[in-house]
């Protein structure tokens, strides 16, 4: 079937060529018998004019049985289309135009005559493989076989005029009939020249008439397109308007909404406003009442007069002062012959008031060996008398404000009593006290070193405590130091006892390397991370016991965690390991006061304290197993001899080892406890 088709479509190939200056297009019909498929294309497609050849056999072509293809054609052909047979000697229609019969007799008679002239007409051909080949009929040309020059349908009265002259011309020249014959051709001719001239003016006219009705419609169709167009934006203008009226009305609607929320909104915030006020104003009558009631006759402090607190300060003199802060001037003063402290309130600093109150309430109800003892005040100046701490603040021993020595022992027994006394304040009854405060600047000492808590002036007593596992926001007012504060506080606002763990492990990591609370976590993460925790302990301090340092700084890393959750129990956790390395501070102290030392050979020439695992290096000296296992990390000398070791091995002194657990028997003790 395709190489029919394809052979199909080669017939067409000479025709196409001839009409390369029109567009023609070609179709293959299909079917059993070829008159059938014709006629049923031209009732599907409504075609107004069919031109047929002729039958001629050739290669593509088989005899039909039976009737001709073209007669079938004239035959069945609907009303409406007109068929055009085209022979070689004549025309044939079945069209009631006698023009059109005319114009079929007129190629006989040129056949008869043996005319030079023949027509070839571009139509339907059929072949023996049923395969209709036809040209699309809408737009139909005839061929001139020796002009090869092509007509449309608008120019075929011109071209019949001129078949028609032809023919005529050769009949008057080349016919030798009578001379009555001739007189009747020639008044045939006259009538049809006529007749043709008549058809030609008139269809001129009306092709005039067709180019005029159509420059109007092309003019209407233009002035309908441009005021459809306008129309169209009119319409599409009047809808965006729409609905810009229909977003303003519905904004206008919701900004009703909004003033009306915002008056009832309003009209809740002043009643609850004055609500508040009412209320304010009653609690600041009761309380000044408690405070009038509280300063003219509590009994559990000593109230002084405004002429106490000057003779004991010599009138507050200059040289009394031994401290300042944000609350005021701290003098040093004699009270019936005991030296006091004594902190005076600011004249201009009228909002510490209520922390003078607090700290007067606290501290007369507190009585802890570790927690500064309250000796009396004087409510008319805000002045509050203090045992005098002969070594100042833990700030000034960890930041060398002074020249006294600071060893560690004394700082293992400092964080054991600092705990103790914050154990002390969250247990107190009936409800828990959070320093909030907690710093080494309120951490005083005494003349032997014994810590006490200070400076409760931001105290605050919890009735309702929250959880660990829950988290609570809450709108309060933070107080505190920024360094020391819980960072869990400081996001969510809610106070927990855990909240002054977080300032304790500051401090201990403080007292450890003796410097300022910034970056000190970060700093001691990476020291015990990679075994170097000995290059930032504090350098004033030549023989820091390490094993018992890094303990301590592990323990602290746990308090300065973020959240309060994940912080050890100050009881269960905290205070037992204080308490060990506190009595261990405690018997290494009665060593040194009783000059009972240690061998030299069972001291580690590295650290200078006594070996727990002595090994021995390639020098021949026997070193801690810690010691020389750190020192080799980082160098390839000896301690001692400062020479280049032969090799890193060392080898475990049992006899030297054997030697000094005899010696220890009893200090061990004190560092295996519980």
């Amino acid at each position: 079937m395709e190489d029919k088709r394809a052979q199909c479509e080669e017939i067409f190939i000479p025709f196409k060529i001839l009409c390369k200056r029109k567009n023609v297009e070609t179709l293959v019909l299909e079917g059993n018998n070829p008159a059938t498929v014709l006629l049923k294309y031209v009732n599907d497609s409504g075609i107004k004019s069919l031109v047929l050849g002729s039958y001629s056999p050739n290669y593509f072509s088989r005899k039909l049985k039976g009737s001709s293809v073209p007669s079938i054609i004239l035959k069945h052909a609907p009303e409406c289309c007109d068929v055009y047979v085209v022979s070689s000697n004549k025309l044939m229609t079945n069209s009631l135009n006698p023009l059109l019969a005319t114009e079929g007799d007129l190629p006989t008679i040129n056949k008869q005559k043996s005319s030079a002239s023949s027509a070839s007409i571009d139509g339907v051909s059929h072949s023996r493989s049923s395969s209709l080949a036809s040209s699309h009929l809408n737009f139909p040309a005839f061929v001139d076989g020796n002009s090869s020059n092509y007509v449309t349908p608008q120019h075929r009265p011109n071209r019949n005029l001129e078949n028609v002259t032809t023919g005529l011309e050769a009949v008057k020249g080349c016919h030798s009939s009578t001379y009555s014959e001739q007189l009747d051709i020639q008044e045939e001719v006259e009538r049809v020249r006529l007749e043709l001239q008549t058809t030609l003016a008139m269809y001129n006219q009306t092709c005039e008439d067709l180019i005029h009705t159509r420059n109007k419609v092309q003019l209407f169709s233009s002035q309908y397109l441009e005021e459809s167009g306008k129309v169209n934006a009119a319409k599409k203008r009047e809808e965006n308007l729409r609905k810009i009226a229909a977003e303003e009305k519905e904004k206008h609607i919701e900004a009703e909404k909004e003033v009306e929320t915002a008056r009832k909104l309003l009209s809740e915030e002043t009643y609850e406003r004055q609500i508040a006020e009412l209320k304010a104003l009653q609690q600041s009558l009761e309380k000044k009442k408690t405070v009038d009631a509280l300063l003219s006759s509590d009994d559990r402090y000593r109230r002084l007069t405004r002429e106490e607190i000057a003779v004991a300060t010599d009138n507050f003199s200059e040289s009394k002062i031994i401290g300042e802060g944000a609350y005021g001037k701290v003098y040093k003063g004699d009270l019936d012959h005991t030296p006091v402290a004594i902190k005076v309130l600011c004249s201009d600093a009228s909002e510490k008031k209520e922390e003078f109150l607090r700290e007067v309430e606290v501290l007369s109800q507190l009585h802890h060996p570790h927690i500064v003892l309250l000796l009396g005040a004087c409510p008319e100046n805000g002045c509050l008398v203090y045992e005098y701490m002969e070594n100042g603040s833990l700030e000034d021993c960890i930041l060398e404000r002074n020249s006294k020595l600071f060893p560690w022992f004394f700082r293992f027994r400092i964080l054991f009593e600092v705990a103790c006394a914050l154990a002390f304040l969250h247990n107190s009854k009936p409800e828990p006290i959070v320093h909030r405060d907690l710093k080494p600047g309120n951490i005083l000492l005494d003349k032997n070193f014994v810590s006490k808590i200070g400076d409760v002036g931001l105290a605050k007593i919890i009735s309702d405590i929250v959880p660990e596992s829950v988290t609570e926001y809450r709108n309060s007012v933070l107080a505190g130091t920024l360094g020391y504060m819980d960072p869990e506080y400081q996001r969510t606002g809610t106070l927990r006892p855990k909240s002054d763990l977080y300032a304790f492990g500051i401090i201990t990591l403080q007292l450890l390397a003796a410097c300022r609370p910034n970056g000190l976590i970060m700093m001691f993460e990476d020291a015990i991370n990679s075994n170097s925790l000995v290059d930032i302990l504090d350098k004033s301090v030549p023989d820091w016991p390490l094993i018992e340092a890094e303990e301590l700084a592990r323990m602290a890393l746990k308090c300065c965690n973020l959240r309060c959750r994940d912080r050890p129990d100050l009881e269960t956790e905290v205070l037992p390991l204080l308490k060990r390395l506190s009595e261990f501070a405690d018997m290494l102290t009665k060593v040194e006061k009783n000059l009972i030392q240690a061998p030299s050979p069972y001291l580690c020439p590295i650290v200078q304290e006594v070996m727990e695992d002595p090994q021995i290096a390639a020098d021949g000296f026997t070193y801690e197993h810690r010691a020389i296992k750190l020192w080799l990390t980082r160098h390839s000398v000896s301690p001692v001899t400062k020479q280049l070791l032969q090799h890193q091995l060392v080898t475990p002194n049992r006899t030297l080892r054997l030697a000094i657990q005899e010696w220890r028997s009893q200090v061990t003790s004190f560092r295996t406890r519980p």
